[in-house]
Parts: C-alpha cells; sequence; structure tokens
C-alpha cells in the first residue's frame, strides 16, 4: 500500500507539522476512520465526500510515496467478453507494448457485464498494476474512485457508452467507417441495403449504424427500418437475422453485416437459402480480421485498426501511470478504412 506522507513546511530554518488526520476530519464533517478510507483507496466512501476529503489533504499538503516502486510489473486487460478472434487482435497489441516496457498481461472478462464488479475492482487495487485497459466496457463511480485513489491510471479501448469527459479513451472512426461501407453499395449500384447492428446499448454499433443511416440519406434513397435487424456481433446473430432478411418478400440485395462475425453468419444463410455472394448478395463486414482474407469468397469490409488501438491503449495508460498529473481526459479515435475485396458486386438484374 502507498503510505501518504505529510509534507513539512518550514519557516525560518523549524519545521511545521501539516495538519492532523483528527483535523482533516473534522474540518470534512467526517470522522477519522473516514479519512483512513479515502487515504487507503477503500471504496466504501460516497464519492463527495472522498471528493472533499481528497481536496483537504491536497491543501494540507498530504502527499503519497511515488507508487512506481510498489506496482506490480503488470497491465490489466479487461474484456466484457472473451471469446473471438477480435480478442485476440487487441490482446496482441497490448502484449506488444507490454513486452517492451518489461510487464505482462492479465487478462479477465466481465461476463458480458459492461462495468466489472466490486470484487474486481478489489483484486485489481490488492495488484497495483501499471495501469488497466477496459475493452467494452467501462468503470462505475465507485470503481474509479478506488483506483484513482491507488494511483492505479486506467484507459477505455472501444467505450461502450459515453466514457464521460474525464476518462481516457481510444475508439475508431466507426461512424465514418458505416458511411464508407454503405456508400461502396450505392456506387455500385443497390438501392435496397440492408444492416445488421451490434448490441443497441453498445456506442460503436450505434455509430455504423448512423453513418448507414447517413450514406443512404445523402444518397437519396428511403432508410427503411424493417431493413435493419439487431445482432450481438457474433456469427449466430449473422445467420439468425441474414434469414430473417433473405426471406422477406422483397429481400435486400446487399447488406451491411456491423462486424466481420456477422457477416460469416450472413454467408451461411446466403448458402443455406442458394444464393450466391456476390453474385445474388453483396455483403460488407467490420473490424478486418484475418478471417476476412480467408473465407471464400474474400470479405469487403472496413479495416478497424484494433492491434493499434490497443497498443494506443497500453502506450497512454502508461504515460498517464508516469505523469504527476493524469486528470487531463485524451480521447483518441484511429481512422477506419474501407478494404474492398470479393464479396461484392453490382446487384443482379431481376
Amino acid at each position: 500500500m502507498t503510505s501518504p506522507q505529510p509534507a513539512d513546511t518550514r519557516t525560518n530554518g523549524r519545521s511545521t507539522q501539516t495538519a492532523t488526520l483528527a483535523e482533516i476530519a473534522r474540518e470534512a464533517g467526517v470522522s477519522a476512520p473516514t479519512v483512513s478510507k479515502v487515504l487507503n483507496g477503500r471504496a466504501d466512501v460516497a464519492p463527495s465526500t472522498r471528493s472533499r476529503v481528497e481536496e483537504l489533504l491536497r491543501t494540507h499538503g498530504y502527499r503519497r510515496r511515488r507508487a512506481e516502486a510498489s506496482r506490480s510489473p503488470l497491465i490489466d486487460l479487461v474484456f466484457h467478453e472473451l471469446e473471438s478472434a477480435w480478442a485476440m487482435e487487441v490482446i496482441r497489441g497490448v502484449e506488444n507494448v507490454a513486452r517492451d516496457a518489461g510487464l505482462s498481461v492479465v487478462l479477465s472478462e466481465s461476463a458480458g457485464r459492461l462495468t466489472p464488479g466490486r470484487t474486481w475492482a478489489d483484486q485489481v487495487a490488492a495488484r497495483r498494476p501499471h495501469g488497466v485497459i477496459l475493452v467494452l466496457s467501462g468503470l462505475d463511480e465507485s470503481g474509479r474512485a478506488l483506483l484513482t485513489s491507488r494511483g492505479i491510471p486506467f484507459v477505455v479501448m472501444d467505450p461502450a457508452g459515453d466514457p464521460g469527459t474525464d476518462v481516457p479513451s481510444i475508439g475508431a472512426t466507426n461512424w465514418q467507417g458505416g458511411l464508407a461501407a454503405t456508400r461502396h453499395l450505392i456506387e455500385l449500384g443497390h438501392t435496397r441495403i440492408g444492416a445488421i447492428s451490434g448490441p443497441s446499448r453498445m456506442m460503436c454499433s450505434r455509430a455504423r449504424v448512423d453513418g448507414y443511416r447517413a450514406a443512404l440519406e445523402t444518397a437519396g434513397l428511403p432508410v427503411d427500418p424493417e431493413l435493419i435487424v439487431s445482432g450481438d456481433f457474433h456469427h449466430d446473430a449473422g445467420y439468425r437475422q441474414g434469414l430473417a432478411l433473405l426471406r422477406r418478400e422483397d429481400p435486400p440485395t446487399a447488406v451491411f453485416a456491423g462486424n466481420d462475425l456477422q457477416a460469416l453468419g450472413l454467408y451461411e444463410a446466403a448458402r443455406e437459402l442458394g444464393l450466391r455472394v456476390p453474385e445474388d448478395l453483396s455483403v460488407v463486414g467490420f473490424d478486418d480480421l484475418p478471417v476476412a482474407r480467408w473465407v471464400g469468397p474474400p470479405l469487403t469490409t472496413v479495416r478497424q485498426p484494433l492491434t493499434e488501438m490497443a497498443e494506443a491503449a497500453a502506450k497512454l495508460v502508461l504515460d498517464l501511470g508516469k505523469g504527476e498529473d493524469s486528470s487531463t481526459a485524451t480521447r483518441v479515435e484511429l481512422a477506419t478504412s474501407l478494404v474492398v475485396r470479393s464479396s461484392t458486386a453490382a446487384p443482379p438484374v431481376r
């Protein structure tokens, strides 16, 4: 545990001790044990009380010893789900930076929750890593307060929701990617274009569909809500929702699948219905996972620089750990780009 130390002020060569914890407690209107909890990074303190006590501690010159010496040689990498090739690209990026810094990576999963639980936060605080990277998730107020009080910096990669102005985050230009994917299909001559979105609670999913809508509207094409279906970024959702779209009386001639895994599920649905890609159906994915190059036909997709995003997140969290003041929020968005392969073509003549 990093011990707080009261600074001395010197007047005419004599040392004058700062206020005691009991005096700070009286000034803050709380008990001495509450001040002790704040100093020790306990999470069971109200955010407003914590802020008031920490401000008084700073005013009276209490400083923590430098945390680097007591940190474990670790970076905590937290996924809301850890079961896809997408996650492997992120792990690779964080490992690249951690290796160069002489650190190891601890992986954990929040079992589908977008906010890790209290037990996880307590475990991280006990490990004292150099930093925490949360992927497609975030922290609640108590978790943020606990990490902050322990001097453990954190960065959110591809945040599920709005991380807030005070939370450093790394993302990608999801809206621009959805726009580029749909515009490509429009330029090929498609006018009836479906979309399989990811979970609506995820900001990246909503941004991609917003880009899809913008491309249609800009081209003067109607946005048919019946052609927009919800998935979960997994293969099975692409298959199920692909069947639903393709079995419609007037099915789309092209589909923006929202991500590569859903695109692969859509491939399976098309094969089951006897449709050929791209002769009967054009498909665009998102992510550009390695498998996108290997499937038949190779998948047209929007490249999201996952490894580079993960590297940027790892470098940022380490930089924050070295700085004297990590309170300045940093929001970085890396560019997406369209990769045209063989899964898209002009619409069939009907």
